[in-house]
């Protein structure tokens, strides 16, 4: 069956309503942290702020922490409640979109612990452009699929799905032209080889947004496209009954 927004606000106990908003709303709060952690990354190394990506590097622990709290609120559920159907997807779902949430965070810790040393060494701005443009890319994937995940919306979480692809393709490029380029100038390896960590972070971060979305459709409609190719993915798939 399909749910909707609505689907869990009709339970007799009041307080099992509760505690499954509840579940929605800190997975929400801990979204809201980890997106910015992402920016604040990125910007740290853009703007070579060395001191916002001690900021990223030392909030990793908060974002760990509510990773904890949720999954421990999701077992509780679990043993009091024993929900079933809808109510037991969205609790698996939530308890793997922490997962991933938490996995974003330490790709964001990644990012801002390269950016500190390339900050700090002076080495130019070769692969700037690449890492603006792709993540531009991920963090709208990220907003997209928890905004997908709030509302229940399997159209938006389709779109992160294949944006993913789009993602990877600009991702290979990006490392195409910066191995072209240590190979013209071996000067260039090492900070270049830093930037490619970046890269490859970000490149991360989609795959985790579009785990995201793939459990939005899952809690939605019941369908694991976790293997699906997603040529094969459309709107008409998910509004079959």
């Amino acid at each position: 069956m399909d749910i909707t927004s609505d689907s869990h606000s009709q339970h007799i106990s009041r307080q099992f309503n509760h505690e499954l908003e509840e579940l929605k709303t800190h997975l929400m709060a801990m979204g809201g942290l980890v997106e910015k952690q992402v920016q604040d990354a990125v910007s740290a190394l853009l703007d070579g702020d060395s001191k916002l990506a001690e900021r990223v590097v030392a909030n990793d622990r908060a974002v760990n922490d509510m990773q904890i709290k949720i999954d421990d609120e999701c077992t509780r559920v679990l043993a009091r409640r024993q929900p079933a159907a809808s109510d037991l997807r969205l609790v698996l779902a939530v308890i793997r979109a922490a997962s991933d949430l938490e996995r974003i965070g330490d790709e964001a810790s990644k990012i801002a612990r390269n950016a500190i040393e390339l900050v700090d060494s002076n080495n130019g701005t070769r692969g700037f452009v690449e890492v603006r443009n792709i993540s531009e890319h991920v963090r709208r994937m990220v907003r997209d699929a928890l905004t997908s995940f709030a509302r229940f919306d399997t159209e938006l979480a389709l779109e992160v799905v294949q944006e993913d692809e789009r993602v990877d393709s600009e991702y290979k490029s990006a490392m195409r032209a910066l191995m072209t380029f240590m190979m013209e100038d071996a000067r260039a390896i090492s900070p270049v080889l830093g930037i490619m960590w970046i890269l490859r972070a970000l490149e991360r971060i989609g795959d985790h947004a579009n785990n995201l979305a793939e459990y939005v459709i899952y809690l939605v409609k019941g369908l694991d496209i976790r293997h699906t190719d997603p040529e094969d993915l459309d709107q008409d798939m998910l509004t079959k009954p």
